[in-house]
């Protein structure tokens, strides 16, 4: 078995499109087959190579790397379109050389005087075949002494065109209605048809699996297969990616492209899984599965014909999951990018803030449901001023009640004279020690200490919090981490405040 995913480089990479991506990696995988990556650049208007990167960069992201293709090369490429012009042409004389094509001379404007006139005649606008029986020997004299003309595939007429598709079964199309499409336009540039049907003829592709938008267009492949006389792939068409309100989903709906997913803080393998369940299931009563399994479970003919909604909230269930789940130091990796933008660490990032990193994320992650909201947990670890802290109503509030100055006394009064609590056994020998001391228990002990600690009312648990305080103000800057204050600092800050 051979698939290929051939996304053009005109964008990021939507979610529709990474999810036809990875139905093609889940069967190759499932079948031990190639999964190949080729990239359709024609369109020389839009195609860039930094969208052709962005790509690249975010199939691997996902964890859907490729066996054949752009970067890895293989015995079929070249695997960008704009590198195998010269396949094409050679491609597109062998058809008019056989007459399965034949040049076409007329102008833009003639084509879309005959379009209108079908159109208002309630008819479905095709090709009336104009051009179909010029000599070939009139017609290449024509194009030798400039004329400009487009390539055109001679479809045979009175025909039914009919595949069996692998998710919607038989599909039958009849050649009344399909015309003769343009294969290369006059500026000797492929049409899609053409181009995809040459690649995934010579690429040996045996599986076509993609949109059902590309439904009406696999009638004029088929006869390009019939013409070149080569056997056809499997197709199977996927139903479209919907938005909550069952539209395809696009930018209106919000997010659409793994890029902007990425942004906002979403698991590769959380997002990955997520879109395997868009028209699909791996059965058994499970759906949080790891790609390896999902591929092990796939098979095409389970897929629905229906589309499928994407569902951000179904998406952040999933996330929460992997984050709970995620190997601390993967996690870290992934947490970083969000940590620079708030500059919280600055490269280069020792090991020791490493270290510190794996310690503090993975308990932070668990109670939130995306990575870009762990720098939010994490904000009392490296903002603090007692000042400001003082100055906000619910803060002065918590200060004003019975008992709770002599906490932050105490507390200033124990941290001053202890080793700072670089973990929570550490904390919660102190937090004895000052009940001990004021007799406070409960919220009227723990409410006082969190706001001279944090400066805030509430936030993570405090066997959580205040170790990584304390760890932290013992790391350099130098180490890659914001520099932080420590526990002992900042009730002494609060304690001196209150005195004045």
């Amino acid at each position: 078995m051979r698939v290929r995913f051939a996304p053009s480089p005109t964008g990021q990479l939507h979610v529709g499109n990474a999810r036809t991506a990875l139905f093609n990696w889940l069967l190759a995988r499932h079948a031990g087959g190639t999964f190949i990556l080729r990239i359709e650049d024609t369109d020389a208007a839009r195609s860039t190579r930094a969208s052709e990167a962005a790509i690249v960069d975010d199939l691997r992201w996902l964890g859907l790397e490729w066996d054949e293709g752009v970067e890895k090369g293989g015995a079929h490429g070249p695997y960008r379109q704009s590198e195998r012009l010269a396949i094409y042409r050679q491609h597109a004389e062998a058809l008019l050389a056989s007459r399965h094509a034949y040049y076409c001379f007329c102008s833009a404007e003639k084509l879309e005087r005959e379009r209108k006139a079908m159109l208002d005649a309630g008819l479905p606008p095709r090709y009336p075949g104009t051009c179909r029986d010029i000599e070939p020997a009139n017609a290449a004299a024509r194009v030798s002494s400039g004329e400009a003309a487009v390539v055109r595939l001679r479809v045979p007429l009175e025909r039914d065109v009919v595949f069996d598709d692998m998710v919607r079964g038989l599909v039958s199309f009849h050649t009344d209605v399909i015309g003769d499409p343009v294969l290369v336009r006059s500026d000797g540039m492929p049409a899609y048809n053409f181009a995809v049907v040459v690649d995934d003829g010579l690429m040996e592709v045996t599986h076509v699996v993609r949109g059902e938008d590309h439904i009406s267009n696999t009638p004029r492949q088929l006869l390009l297969y019939e013409a070149f006389g080569w056997p056809p792939p499997r197709f199977a068409h996927l139903a479209l990616v919907m938005g909550p309100d069952h539209a395809p989903l696009s930018k209106r709906h919000g997010a659409t492209s793994v890029r902007e997913f990425r942004e906002k803080g979403y698991l590769p393998a959380a997002l990955a899984n997520y879109l395997a369940l868009i028209g699909w299931s791996p059965g058994e009563g499970e759906e949080l599965l790891p790609l390896d399994e999902l591929a092990r479970r796939f098979d095409l003919a389970t897929v629905a014909h229906s589309a499928g909604v994407f569902d951000e909230d179904k998406l952040a269930w999933a996330n929460r999951h992997y984050l709970k789940a995620s190997d601390a130091s993967a996690l870290v990796a992934l947490t970083l990018p969000f940590l620079r933008e708030r500059s919280m660490v600055v490269d280069p990032v020792s090991d020791l803030a490493r270290d510190w990193l794996r310690q503090v994320i993975p308990p932070m992650a668990g109670s939130v449901d995306r990575l870009s909201e762990i720098p939010e947990r994490l904000h009392t670890v490296f903002t603090f001023d007692a000042a400001s802290a003082l100055a906000r109503e619910p803060i002065r509030h918590e200060l004003d009640q019975p008992g709770a100055r002599r906490v932050v006394t105490a507390l200033g009064a124990d941290l001053a004279a202890s080793p700072r609590l670089t973990d929570r056994e550490r904390f919660r020998a102190a937090a004895a020690r000052v009940k001990e001391k004021t007799g406070a228990k409960g919220g009227a002990l723990f409410h006082p200490i969190r706001v001279v600690l944090t400066g805030e009312t509430q936030g993570p648990e405090l066997d959580l919090l205040v170790p990584a305080i304390d760890s932290a103000a013992e790391l350099s800057p130098a180490s890659g981490l914001q520099a932080v204050t420590g526990c002992r600092e900042r009730a002494a800050a609060f304690a001196n405040l209150l005195r004045t």
